[in-house]
C-alpha cells in the first residue's frame, strides 16, 4: 500500500492538494490540482483506485477501519486526510462528527464504520474499469 498524507487549500483557480507520498524510503513531496488523475502522482502504478481517510487524532474508529482495510492494501492507493489541519477547515466543517470517512478516487463511499461488501464492489467496479481501458 503506498502512504500518502495529503493536505487541501483553496487557490485562486480551485483547490490545491498538497501530498506527500511514502514509497520505499524515499519521500516525494508532490504539488498538484485535486483531480482523481492528479492524487495518483506518486503512484508506481496509475491504475491502481486511491482510498482517502479523512481523520483526525485520536480516532480509535479510523484505526479499526484501517485494520480491516488491511487485507486489500496492495489493490489502492491510500492517503490521509488530517481534518484538523487549518488547510482542512473545509473538511472539518463537512465531516467533524462523522469521521471516518472515506472516498474512493475522490467520491465518497462511506462513512463511520467500514462497509466491506460495498467497499469490495466499488473496488472491483474500478479495477474491471481500469483492465477494460488498458
Amino acid at each position: 500500500m503506498t502512504r500518502q498524507l495529503a493536505a487541501f487549500r483553496p487557490t485562486a483557480e480551485g483547490t490545491e492538494m498538497m501530498v506527500l507520498c511514502f514509497l520505499s524510503r524515499t519521500l516525494q513531496l508532490a504539488r498538484h490540482s485535486s483531480s482523481p488523475l492528479g492524487r495518483q502522482l506518486c503512484s508506481a502504478s496509475a491504475n491502481k483506485p486511491v482510498l482517502t481517510l479523512f481523520t483526525k487524532k485520536p480516532c480509535p474508529l479510523c484505526d479499526e477501519a484501517r485494520e480491516e482495510l488491511e487485507p486489500y492494501k496492495r489493490r489502492f492507493i491510500f492517503q490521509e486526510v488530517d481534518i484538523t489541519l487549518p488547510e482542512n477547515s473545509v473538511w472539518y466543517d463537512k465531516y467533524k462528527y462523522d469521521i471516518p470517512v472515506f472516498h474512493l478516487n475522490g467520491k465518497f463511499l462511506m462513512k463511520h464504520r467500514v462497509d466491506i461488501q460495498k467497499f469490495e464492489d466499488q473496488l472491483m467496479k474500478l479495477e474491471l474499469q481500469n483492465d477494460g481501458n488498458q
